[in-house]
């Protein structure tokens, strides 16, 4: 882009890890420690699962392992990440699009549980959406469009009038198959085809319409 780029919707649809959470670290810290205990390649792991429920990712990095397997493993892999909190920050410009979406439709859909969300959000500051479609919400994950689907859904917004605010190519992916433009956000996003990208949320500006519509303008 090279200017300034508006799109009129009626709800904005967030995910969380990258997208206005910063957990980089967390991740890298347990799928390192998880993926060493396996005897597989970090930086293999780690281009895998990101926006992914882990037990997903368990299942492409280990496909002849039982599902049961990977379920439990994701279990003890969420109650890691929840304890540890060390370098969990917002992105950029988070809190300001938290503050200014706070009467108007918006949910958070990501693939981490419930308590991981609210962990992760109270760690960086940030307010929890009043919607949250998190991995116990849903029977399948990301990239598959059902959380995206249900977040519409329940605020009763038709997905060709919701924009996605994604950073992984699995969000992407899931945003793409509901039917809804995606806001790319942050160096991964990039690569993946998204309706639009921005490199921070700082770059981020809504207004509220009178007819309930959201103005969304994209600075280059």
């Amino acid at each position: 882009m090279t200017a300034a780029t508006e799109l009129t919707v009626r709800a904005l649809l967030l995910d969380m890890d990258g997208t206005l959470v910063n957990s980089d670290a967390v991740v890298e810290r347990c799928w390192r420690r998880w993926a060493a205990g396996h005897g597989l390649d970090g930086d293999r792991v780690l281009s895998v699962v990101h926006g992914r429920q882990g037990h997903l990712s368990m299942a492409i990095l280990l496909p002849d392992r039982p599902a049961e397997q990977n379920r439990l493993e994701n279990r003890q892999m969420l109650a890691e990440e929840t304890a540890d909190t060390e370098g969990v920050v917002a992105i950029p410009g988070a809190a300001a699009l938290l503050a200014t979406l706070a009467d108007l439709p918006h949910a958070l859909v990501t693939s981490a549980d419930l308590a991981l969300a609210r962990t992760r959000m109270a760690a960086a500051g940030l307010p929890m959406p009043a919607l949250a479609i998190t991995a116990e919400s849903v029977g399948a994950s990301k990239p598959d469009p059902e959380g995206f689907l249900k977040a519409a859904a329940e605020l009763g917004v038709a997905p060709a009038h919701c924009l996605v605010l994604e950073d992984s190519e699995a969000g992407i992916a899931a945003g793409r198959a509901a039917g809804m433009r995606v806001l790319g956000v942050g160096p991964r996003a990039a690569a993946h085809r998204p309706t639009l990208h921005v490199d921070t949320l700082e770059q981020v500006r809504l207004t509220p319409g009178a007819d309930g519509t959201v103005l969304v303008r994209v600075a280059a």
